[in-house]
């Protein structure tokens, strides 16, 4: 019988990128209003954006923030992404954040693109769209999708996916209300499949099942 035993990630990428977010938007801060918004804008995955063919805001602007973090949702993000990267190691957290946020921005861009006016733009088509809550509630969602113990695992999802919806139900709502529901929809599906993935190789394990050999050497 063999067992898999993975020695822990201590996780890196996820402080090197909340860190460098934050002294990205410190940065910004300092920029007169005119030149910060130009910046923000240029870095948006909103419709006028994303119509011009400006592919890469879908990365940049998980980048950018429009003010500085508070404490609080600092601190949530991360150790949400931090867990995720100690959980699953890094290229894989990496995935799902970049996975929600992509994910997320394309299908809100395609919900949008036949509503609003792009030749001249609207307000929604140049709307400031930056930050990472996509990929934030997407590695969340991921989280709670992941978790091994059935009853556990159905109450943080259904959970999450309340809180997620009761924006969108609101008059008030806004395309970034659609966004995060979404993203954290996509989360629980990646999530999902981890943990099945992760059930089926220690299913194999437990069996003894070894990978066939490449060939003869």
């Amino acid at each position: 019988m063999t067992t898999d035993r993975r020695r822990p990630v201590v996780p890196w990428a996820a402080p090197l990128y909340v860190g460098a977010v934050q002294l990205g938007a410190y940065a910004m801060a300092r920029l007169p209003r005119e030149r910060r918004t130009q910046v923000l804008r240029a870095h948006s995955t909103n419709v006028a954006n994303l119509r011009a063919g400006r592919w890469g805001t879908l990365v940049t602007s998980a980048a950018c923030v429009e003010e500085p973090l508070p404490l609080p949702y600092g601190a949530a993000l991360l150790a949400t992404l931090g867990t995720a990267e100690a959980r699953w190691g890094t290229a894989r957290a990496a995935g799902v954040f970049a996975a929600g946020h992509i994910g997320a921005s394309l299908l809100v861009y395609a919900g949008l693109r036949g509503r609003v006016r792009a030749d001249p733009p609207d307000a929604t088509a140049r709307a400031v769209d930056v930050g990472a809550s996509y990929g934030f509630n997407a590695t969340l969602g991921a989280l709670a999708a992941a978790v091994p113990h059935r009853g556990a695992r159905a109450a943080a999802t259904a959970g999450l996916l309340a809180l997620g919806i009761r924006p969108v139900l609101r008059r008030g709502r806004t395309f970034t209300d659609a966004g995060h529901l979404t993203a954290l929809a996509l989360g629980a599906a990646m999530g999902t499949g981890i943990r099945m993935a992760g059930a089926a190789g220690a299913g194999a394990a437990r069996a003894g099942i070894r990978p066939a050999p490449n060939g003869p050497r």
